[in-house]
This record gives C-alpha cells, sequence and structure tokens, in this order.
C-alpha cells in the first residue's frame, strides 16, 4: 500500500514531463523553441517536436500569406496635384529567426505595423516622381511594382517576403472634389451650350429652307392657277360670243333669265324701279314680242364658271 502511494505521484510526474517534453506544430504554423528567450529549435515542417520540459517554450508563428491594408495618406505627385492613396499587400513569414528577432513577442501584429510604415514611405517615394495620368493608366501595374520592389528590400530584414502590393485607392482629397466637381460641371453645361447653339443654327438653315420652299411652290401653284383662270376666262368669253353670234334674242333672254333669278332669290325679296324699266321686257308680254336684243340695263352678270 505504502509502495502504491509513490509510484502514483511518480507516475504523474513522469506522464507531465513527457507530455510537456512534446509539441505539435500544425501544417498551417511554423514554431521555435526557446531556452530563456534564446531560440534552440527551428521546427517549420508539421508534426510532433520535443523540447525540454519546463526549461524551453515553443513560439508558434503562420506559415499562411497574410494581408495588409494600409491606411489612407495624402501624396504629392509630381504634376503638384494630391491623391489620397491606400494599398493593399500580401506577406508571409520565411525566417522564423529573424523574424524572431525584429518584432520579438509582439508578433505578426508587430510586423503589420512595422509593413505598414515600410508602405507608407515607399508610396509617397515612388507616386511623387509621377503624374496624375501615369496612376490613372496602365503605368499603374510599374508603379505597383517599384513599390512592390522597395517593400521587398526592407522586408528581408524583417524575415518576411511581400509577395504583392496593389493600390486600391486614388481619389482626390475632399477639399478638393467640390472644386473639381464644379470643373467638371462647368465643362460639361459649355459643351451642351454649344451643341445646343449648333443644334438651333441648324433648325434655322432647315426652317428657312422650308420657308424659302413654301414661298416657291405657292407662288409656282399660284401663278398656275392664274393660268387656268385666265384659259378658263378666254374659253368662257369665247363660248358666250360664239352663243351670242348664233341667236342674239334667245341670249338677250337667258340672261334676263339669269338675272331675274338672281335679284328675286328668298322669300321677301323687292325691287324698286319704273314699270316701263327694260328690266321688265319679257314679264310684260305673253311671248315676249318686241324684245330688245340688248340684256337688261341693271341685269347681274353670270356667275363664273
Amino acid at each position: 500500500m505504502m509502495r502504491a502511494m509513490y509510484i502514483v505521484p511518480v507516475i504523474v510526474v513522469i506522464l507531465v514531463t513527457a507530455l510537456s517534453s512534446v509539441f505539435i506544430v500544425d501544417e498551417r504554423k511554423k514554431a521555435l523553441v526557446l531556452q530563456f528567450g534564446d531560440v534552440t529549435q527551428v521546427k517549420e515542417d508539421p508534426g510532433l517536436g520535443f523540447k525540454l520540459p519546463f526549461i524551453q517554450d515553443v513560439v508558434y508563428y503562420e506559415d499562411r500569406i497574410l494581408g495588409l491594408q494600409t491606411a489612407p495618406i495624402e501624396v504629392t505627385l509630381l504634376s503638384d496635384r494630391r491623391l489620397v492613396v491606400d494599398a493593399f499587400a500580401r506577406w508571409r513569414i520565411t525566417d522564423v529567426v529573424a523574424f524572431r528577432r525584429a518584432v520579438g513577442s509582439a508578433g505578426e501584429d508587430r510586423a503589420q505595423a512595422l509593413l505598414n510604415n515600410i508602405l507608407t514611405q515607399a508610396i509617397p517615394e515612388v507616386l511623387g516622381n509621377t503624374t496624375q495620368d501615369r496612376v490613372l493608366s496602365l503605368d499603374r501595374t510599374a508603379l505597383m511594382n517599384q513599390i512592390l520592389a522597395i517593400a521587398k528590400r526592407e522586408g528581408d530584414a524583417l524575415g518576411v517576403d511581400v509577395i504583392d502590393v496593389r493600390l486600391t485607392r486614388t481619389d482626390l482629397p475632399e477639399q478638393n472634389l467640390a472644386a473639381t466637381f464644379a470643373r467638371m460641371r462647368a465643362e460639361r453645361q459649355r459643351e451642351a451650350a454649344d451643341e445646343i447653339a449648333r443644334g438651333g443654327e441648324a433648325a434655322q438653315r432647315v426652317r428657312a429652307a422650308a420657308d424659302r420652299e413654301v414661298v416657291e411652290l405657292t407662288s409656282d401653284a399660284k401663278r398656275q392657277a392664274d393660268v387656268i383662270h385666265g384659259e378658263a376666262d378666254a374659253e368662257r368669253n369665247r363660248l358666250l360670243a360664239e352663243a351670242y353670234g348664233r341667236d342674239p334674242e334667245f341670249f338677250a333672254f337667258t340672261r334676263s333669265l339669269r338675272a331675274y333669278e338672281t335679284s328675286l332669290k328668298g322669300s321677301n325679296s323687292s325691287i324698286v324701279m319704273r314699270p316701263d324699266s327694260e328690266f321688265f321686257h319679257y314679264l310684260r308680254g305673253d311671248d315676249g314680242a318686241g324684245a330688245v336684243p340688248a340684256a337688261p340695263a341693271p341685269a347681274a352678270p353670270a356667275p363664273t364658271p
């Protein structure tokens, strides 16, 4: 019984010692074994590792690609234009020993801050020697490659590899946006005014041409109408002269009837004249005997055909 009382604690101590001497490295991690702050072992492959229990410690670091979003910064370009720029970078720990010496026990958070400082210095250095047109054109890729080269060079001292750098924002400062929008609005309004003026000029030319064509067509139609009226009047006069030459008495009689019809229209017509007037010549006799071959003086003219 007394033996069992000593064996159990010994077994527990052995188990605890064995467990504290073993550590596991995940495939997404890298590990450093530290003894009193000094690196004694580097474990980058996944699997089991061994260390001295109670004396050595294990520190894990990410083996995956990490991302970094920089804070927006104002950059003065070569053309004295100012832009608000931020960037996104991807980086990875390549030398955990150098990384440990550079960041100490702060780990990835300290590395993120250091890389952010590197990028905020590299971006003005590169963009300060170029113009806005290059930043906003296809040359932007070349500029990002220059920033990446600087970040890679500075990142080697931290034990990290900066894989890629992308400019995610290149905007004007807030105080310049209103002036820029006002200038753009004024340019568009000027272009619209020019288009309206050109359209009005073209419309005026079309209306003038249409008015001229209307006058020409109206004049030509009036001329043709006058010609037709003249020919009709000539034909009417010819027919009247021919009819008068054939039977003057009948011609005078028909003209008198037409005058009677014109003068006595309506239900309440009145004519005041002398009873022996020539106008009533064909109304006095039964057969119109002794009629004068001339047409009655007050007879109305025959209606135009």
